[in-house]
This record gives structure tokens, C-alpha cells and sequence, in this order.
């Protein structure tokens, strides 16, 4: 308890500070763990603060896991804060406000997210996660975009096909994710902006083709190209114009 006081208090301090704001639609105080370890900036009376923008101010435990799993009352908190990050069917209340009941405050400027899918072999060496330079060039582009924009957040994620074991293509599909963050953050992208993960072999998007090919090897030509779909990294920006 004294732990999660001293967090509130310099919360608190960090929101006069910077001069943010509380979020009145977060009527319900927002759960927070044992460790104290919330996504969002919270004050004194366990509310979410906002910029002067109306943008939910993230603090550095932020992960879109992170924002649909924290609750305000019943529902997640990134349900308010990071709509296009929740999955909509954990932000359907439990049943509509009784009438007469205070309406809700208005909602914020809604993110504008774009998602792109690019091919990890436009990117990458087959089996490799070192970018190749037309995949640094389509990276380019991408930052490019989001200085378009008022970025809130980066999501990359790596997928590879099923050749070769579930955990080397765990490892493989989070070091091409990783090398997307390092590059787009020596593009002037901030850090804390990029959020990665790998998916490995568990999202294919060849599921119930590619059978009856031959042996499962990375040198059988005809499976390799087969599989080319999966072995892809997905990246989205989100942001406010």
C-alpha cells in the first residue's frame, strides 16, 4: 500500500508538472496490480490523467496487453485511452446506462491507424532477421508517414511459416521485429514509441494450403515459395492528425 501511495503521489506530481489533465469519463478508479504497474498515468484519486490534447498519458509498462487488461471498473482502461489497440469485444459494457443517468463526457479525438503489411522476404534473407536495403527502403517510407502524424504508438509484428521448430521461429520472428524498431529509431522514431513482438509460426495465413509438398525443409524449393504469405512482419501506426 505504501508503494502504491508514493507511485499515486508522483503521479501526481509528474501531472502538475506537465500539465495534464484527469479524464472525467474514468468515473471508476483503475485497478492496479501488486507491483503498481499501470500503463497509463494515474493521480492522487486514481484517475487517468490526459495531455492537453485529450491523448491518455502513457507511462513506460505501456503494451497494448497492457491497455486491454488494466481495468476502469468493468471495462479495460485502453477501451477509453486506445480503442483501435483493445480488441472492441472486451469494450461492450455490460448493459446501457440507466435513464437519466449522466451522459458520458465527449470522446477524444479518435487515432488514426494505418497497417501495413510488408513480406519478410522483402525485408529480410530467407531464414535471416538482418534488413536487406529494400526493406530498409520501405522503412524509410514508413517513417516518413509517421512524422505525418502525432504518434502514439508503433506496433510491429514478426510471423515466419512452420518450417523448422516452434521455438527457433519464436526467436527468428522476434529479431526481424526487434531490427524493424532498431532501424525505424535511428530514423528519428522515439523508443518508447515502437512496441514489438514476434508471433513465430502461430498466425499462418496459409492454413490448409501448402500440403502434400514434400518434405518439411527449408531447401524444398516448392513449400518455401508456398509459405512465402506467412513470413511476413505487420507494422501499424497509430497516431492523431
Amino acid at each position: 500500500m505504501i508503494k502504491q501511495a508514493k507511485k499515486q503521489l508522483l503521479m501526481a506530481a509528474a501531472m502538475a508538472t506537465l500539465g495534464l489533465t484527469a479524464s472525467a469519463s474514468f468515473a471508476k478508479d483503475v485497478v492496479v496490480d501488486a507491483k503498481g504497474e499501470v500503463p497509463y498515468v494515474i493521480d492522487a484519486r486514481n484517475v487517468v490523467a490526459r495531455s492537453g490534447f485529450d491523448l491518455c498519458w502513457r507511462t513506460g509498462y505501456w503494451t497494448p496487453a497492457a491497455a486491454a487488461n488494466t481495468m476502469a471498473g468493468e471495462l479495460p482502461v485502453g477501451c477509453e485511452c486506445d480503442k483501435d489497440v483493445v480488441p472492441q469485444e472486451k469494450c461492450v459494457a455490460a448493459a446501457a446506462p440507466a435513464a437519466g443517468s449522466k451522459a458520458a463526457a465527449p470522446a477524444a479525438v479518435a487515432p488514426v491507424a494505418e497497417k501495413v503489411k510488408l513480406a519478410a522476404d522483402a525485408l529480410f534473407e530467407f531464414d535471416k532477421a538482418v534488413l536487406l536495403p529494400a526493406g530498409k527502403s520501405k522503412l524509410d517510407d514508413l517513417a516518413a508517414k509517421a512524422k505525418n502524424v502525432k504518434l502514439e504508438v508503433i506496433l510491429a509484428v514478426g510471423h515466419t511459416d512452420r518450417i523448422g521448430g516452434d521455438a527457433y521461429n519464436q526467436k527468428l520472428s522476434e529479431k526481424r521485429a526487434a531490427a524493424v524498431k532498431t532501424y525505424l529509431v535511428g530514423k528519428g522514431v522515439e523508443a518508447n514509441r515502437v512496441y514489438t513482438e514476434g508471433k513465430g509460426e502461430k498466425q499462418p495465413v496459409t492454413t490448409g494450403k501448402c500440403t502434400n509438398l514434400g518434405k518439411e525443409s527449408g531447401k524444398n524449393k516448392k513449400l518455401v515459395e508456398c509459405l512465402q504469405p506467412d513470413r511476413r512482419v505487420e507494422i501499424e501506426v497509430i497516431g492523431t492528425k
